[in-house]
């Protein structure tokens, strides 16, 4: 292994809806030793589950930007000159951006680059609720589908019936993306991760975040659906490194 001529990353990962940091725990040994991987929660989750929850996409956006400020200025104390970029999957795409374009205004330091997997921009996304007339027999069932939910949870009614009310949460969130996150704009680089089987966000829909930044932008396009990204940490974290640090990888 060669040694880091650059400080490393701390990466901050954003989960995809209904999901909590949780499913970023098993990526910090592999983004070693020039990824600092560190999953944000919403408040009323996960690490963050004692919280009250943030009603809206700005107040989820703020609280998250918070959380992020935080640790940061905390690690910059321990590390100096860290680095920071963020992740996000799916829901967790925007929140990548616009939490990145936050914390970027609060405490002056860009982030090397924000990564957006399997998400569209909000411009594509249709305004309002998409959950509020289903079943939760079919969400399940097309959570199921999608395949980045474990069948253990799926079947557990404790913990189905919890998933399904983060996701329809999420989906309250996600139904103002298409007004409120509409006007994001940064001038720090992104990569954009699409699968070639993605249903959701395929990599044509993807790709019109680029719009999004006046940085240049990096399209990475992978095999898989929709989950590919997640279920592929190493190769993700691999094409992060290769982008903040080339020839580290």
């Amino acid at each position: 292994m060669q040694p880091v001529s650059r400080p490393p990353v701390r990466l901050y990962c954003f989960p995809h809806a209904g999901a909590t940091s949780l499913v970023y725990r098993g990526w910090q040994p592999l983004g070693e030793p020039h990824l600092l991987v560190r999953g944000v929660d919403a408040p009323g989750r996960g690490t963050r589950r004692q919280e009250r929850k943030a009603a809206g996409y700005h107040a989820l956006v703020r609280c998250m930007a918070e959380q992020v400020v935080a640790d940061l200025l905390t690690e910059r104390e321990r590390v100096p000159g860290l680095r920071w970029a963020t992740f996000g999957h799916s829901f967790g795409s925007t929140m990548s951006l616009a939490v990145a374009a936050e914390v970027t205004r609060q405490v002056g330091v860009a982030p090397e680059r924000a990564v957006l997997s399997g998400g569209i921009p909000p411009g594509l996304q249709r305004p309002g609720p998409l959950l509020d007339s289903v079943s939760d027999e079919d969400l399940l069932a097309r959570t199921a589908a999608d395949g980045g939910t474990p069948a253990a949870v799926l079947a557990d009614p404790t913990m189905s019936r919890i998933l399904l009310r983060m996701l329809r949460e999420d989906d309250a969130v996600r139904a103002e993306f298409a007004q409120e996150a509409c006007g994001l704009r940064v001038d720090f680089p992104l990569t954009l991760i699409a699968a070639r089987e993605d249903v959701h966000a395929p990599p044509e829909k993807v790709w019109q975040w680029e719009a999004h930044s006046t940085a240049p932008v990096r399209r990475l396009e992978i095999d898989g659906g929709h989950f590919a990204a997640v279920q592929r940490p190493k190769d993700t974290l691999t094409a992060i490194v290769d982008d903040t640090d080339p020839g580290e990888a």
